[in-house]
C-alpha cells in the first residue's frame, strides 16, 4: 500500500474564526485533571498526565491533589503537565526548579525541565477525529518572563530525567512561580522505582531526519556550525530513545575503486570518519539501527525507479557483478568486525507495487548472495511473491496480518511496522489533532504483536517544496501545522494534505521558525508532545522486555502460580488496546499497568 493511496485526506474548508469543535474530540475532554494546593480564585493551578492534550479554554477541574506526581525508573525520563489559568492578566511569569530530595539522595535541579506548551492553529482537520482549533504540540524552552492572558490555560511540561544509579523511593520538591504581585510553589513528587532502564532499547527504531533542512532553517553554513546543530538533533533522538536512519550524515565512508584490477573493479574503503561517527552513535547515543548504503542497487518507489548500475557498468556485465560482490563482502566484513552488523539494514526500495516485486526480489537476491549477513528491509506487508527476499518486513500498521507474519517468523524473519500519512482514524496515528495516547498505545500494540521495530519516514518535515515552491519563503511549521504532499507527480504549488504533523516530531527553534533567520541559529530543536509520547511508548516496551528477560532467567524453580501471574502481566490488557482500532484515549490505564510491570520487575530483581 503506497503513500498516495494512504494519503486520501479529509479536507474541510473553514474561514474566519476556528469552527465549532465536535463534542467527541479528545481536545475538549474535561474529565481529567486535579487542582493543586497553590491554586487560588485569582490564579488556578492544576495538573494532569502528560497523556492529555489540554485545550486553551476548558475550565479548571474541581478534583484536588496535593502535588504533581511522576513515576519513573532510574535512567528513565517521564513528564507531567501543570496548568496556570489566571482570571486576570499575569505579567512577567518566571519559573525556577529546585532539586528533589529523597531518602536515597536527590534528583538535581538540572534534571528537571519545565517547557512551555505551545499551540498550533489547525484549520484543516486531518480527519473526523480532529477539530479546527488551536492544538498543543511544540514544547519550546522558556526563554524569559511570560505574560499570561486571563481565562486562558497555559500548560507547562514538567520533565524529570532520573539519573542512573538513583535509589528507589520518593523524591519531593517544588517549582517556584513568580510574577508581578504573584508567587507560589507547585509541589512536585517523583516516585523512583527500584531498578534502572538500560541505555539501549530493545525495540528497534528507524526514523528519517533531513540534516539539510535543519541546516537551512538554522542558517548554518560552515562545517563547525553544522556539526554543532547536527549534534543537537542527535542528542534529541537519543534522549527520546529513537534511532535516526543515518547517525553519520556528515561522515560517510569513502570508497576508491581500482578499475585496472584484472578480475574486475575492486573497492578500497576508508572507514576513518564514518567509524568515529558511528562509535559516537552507538557508544554515546545508544542508537540501535542504521541504514546501510549499498552502491549499484538502483532503487525507487511504486511511483518511479532507477535501474542498477555501478561505475558505468550495467547489471548484466561481469564488471558490475565483481564490483558489487566485492563491495558488499567488504562492507559485511567490516560491520561484523565492529559489532554493528545486526544493527545495519538495507532500505533501497520503498513501498513497491506488485509490478515492482520482480525488480525488488532481484535486488535482494544480489545482496543475499554477496553478503548474507546484511539485513534486507522492505516497507511492504508479507506477500508470497516476496518470500525469501527481505528478512525484515516493515508494513504500514493496518496491513499487519497474523497468519502470514507468523509463517515468515518461523523462517527467521523480523517484523517492523510504520505509520505516516496513513493510517488515519480509527487507528493509532502520528497526527497533531489526535489523542496524545495514540503514539504511546502504538508501542503497546507493537509489543502485543511481537513486532521488533518501528519506522517513521521523517522527523523534521517542516516544509513541502511542492506546497511552498519558493525556497526563499518556506513553510513556518508553527503557523501551518499541515504536512503537505511533496513529489509523486503533484503539480508545483498544489497544497494536498497528508495530515497535521505528518513527518514532524521536532520543530526548528522559534527564532528560526520561518526558515529565514539573518544570523546562524545555534539552538536546540524544539520537542513536541508526540516526540515525548514516542519515548514513553518505547520505554513502556522496555518494561515488558525487561520483565520477559527476568522471567526467563528465573522461571526454573518458580512456583507455577507465581510464574502465571508474571506471564499475565506480559499480556496487554483490553483497557489499553482491545484491537488495532479500539484503544484508550485516557492515559490512566497505561500508567496503572506500567506501575504493575514496575512492581513485578522490582520483585524479580
Amino acid at each position: 500500500m503506497n503513500r498516495i493511496s494512504l494519503g486520501v485526506a479529509l479536507t474541510i474548508s473553514l474561514t474566519g474564526a476556528f469552527a465549532q469543535a465536535q463534542p467527541a474530540c479528545c481536545l475538549f475532554d474535561e474529565s481529567y485533571g486535579e487542582l493543586l494546593p497553590c491554586s487560588s480564585p485569582d490564579v488556578a493551578v492544576w495538573w494532569a498526565s502528560s497523556g492529555w492534550k489540554i485545550s486553551q479554554t476548558r475550565p479548571a477541574p474541581a478534583k484536588k491533589a496535593d502535588a504533581v506526581t511522576i513515576s519513573a525508573a532510574a535512567n528513565e525520563t517521564e513528564a507531567a503537565q501543570f496548568v496556570v489559568r489566571p482570571e486576570r492578566p499575569l505579567a512577567g511569569l518566571r519559573i525556577e526548579c529546585a532539586a528533589l530530595a529523597g531518602t536515597g539522595g536527590e534528583i538535581p535541579a538540572g534534571n528537571v525541565d519545565v517547557l512551555r506548551v505551545r499551540y498550533v492553529p489547525v484549520t484543516t482537520p486531518t480527519d473526523k477525529t480532529g477539530a479546527a482549533a488551536p492544538w498543543p504540540d511544540p514544547l519550546p524552552p522558556i526563554a524569559g518572563p511570560i505574560n499570561l492572558e486571563p481565562a486562558v490555560n497555559q500548560p507547562f511540561w514538567v520533565r524529570v530525567r532520573v539519573p542512573k544509579g538513583t535509589a528507589g523511593g520518593t523524591y519531593s520538591g517544588a517549582i517556584r512561580l513568580r510574577a508581578d504581585g504573584y508567587e507560589v510553589e507547585v509541589p512536585l513528587r517523583v516516585q523512583v522505582y527500584g531498578f534502572s532502564l538500560p541505555d539501549r532499547m530493545t525495540c528497534t527504531s528507524a526514523f528519517g531526519f533531513s540534516p539539510g533542512r535543519a541546516f537551512k532553517y538554522h542558517n548554518v553554513t560552515t562545517p563547525e556550525q553544522q556539526r554543532q546543530v547536527l549534534d543537537m538533533y542527535l542528542e534529541s533522538f537519543s534522549a527520546h530513545r529513537i534511532s535516526p536512519y543515518d547517525p553519520a550524515p556528515l561522515d560517510p565512508f569513502v570508497v576508491a575503486w581500482d578499475e585496472k584490477n584484472p578480475d574486475g573493479p575492486a573497492p578500497a574503503f576508508d572507514w576513518t570518519a564514518w567509524d568515529a561517527a558511528m562509535e559516537k552513535g552507538f557508544g554515546k547515543y545508544f542508537f540501535n539501527s542504521f541504514i546501510l548504503p549499498i552502491a549499484g542497487m538502483g532503487g525507487g518507489t511504486f511511483y518511479e525507479r532507477t535501474d542498477p548500475s555501478l561505475l558505468g557498468f550495467a547489471e548484466n556485465t561481469p564488471q558490475y557483478k565483481h564490483a558489487f560482490d566485492a563491495y558488499c563482502k567488504s562492507v559485511e566484513d567490516h560491520l561484523r568486525a565492529k559489532g554493528w552488523l545486526r544493527a545495519a539494514y538495507v532500505y533501497w526500495f520503498d513501498e513497491p507495487d506488485p509490478k515492482d516485486y520482480e525488480f525488488v526480489m532481484n535486488g535482494f537476491r544480489k545482496i543475499k548472495e554477496a553478503a548474507p549477513g546484511i539485513n534486507r528491509m522492505l516497507t511492504e506487508q508479507v506477500e508470497p511473491q516476496l518470500a525469501g527476499g527481505p528478512n525484515i518486513w516493515c508494513m504500514v500498521s493496518p496491513e499487519y496480518k497474523e497468519e502470514p507474519v507468523e509463517a515468515r517468523r518461523k523462517e527467521g524473519d523480523l517484523f517492523w511496522w510504520y505509520i505516516c500519512t496513513g493510517p488515519k482514524e480509527p487507528y493509532c496515528t502520528l497526527f497533531i489533532d489526535h489523542a496524545a495516547t495514540e503514539l504511546r498505545v502504538w508501542l503497546w500494540q507493537t509489543w502485543q504483536r511481537r513486532i521488533n521495530g518501528i519506522l517513521i519516514w521523517e522527523t523534521n518535515y517542516w516544509t513541502s517544496d511542492t506546497a511552498y515552491p519558493d525556497p526563499a519563503n518556506p513553510q513556518n511549521p508553527y503557523e501551518d501545522p499541515m504536512g503537505w504532499t511533496v513529489g509523486y507527480g503533484v503539480p508545483t504549488g498544489t497544497k494536498k494534505p497528508w495530515g497535521n504533523g505528518d513527518g514532524r516530531f521536532m520543530y526548528p527553534p522559534e527564532s528560526a521558525a520561518d526558515g529565514k533567520p539573518t544570523q546562524p541559529v545555534i539552538e536546540l530543536p524544539v520537542d513536541t508532545i508526540r516526540w515525548e509520547m514516542l519515548r514513553d511508548g518505547v520505554e513502556d516496551y522496555e518494561y515488558h522486555a525487561m520483565l520477559a528477560r527476568l522471567l526467563e532467567q528465573k522461571r526454573e524453580g518458580m512456583p507455577a502460580e507465581q510464574r502465571a501471574r508474571y506471564e499475565a502481566l506480559l499480556e496487554v490488557p483490553r483497557e489499553i488496546t482491545a484491537s488495532m482500532t479500539e484503544f484508550t484515549k485516557d492515559p490512566a490505564p497505561i500508567e496503572a499497568r506500567r506501575a504493575e510491570l514496575a512492581r513485578a520487575i522490582e520483585e524479580l530483581q
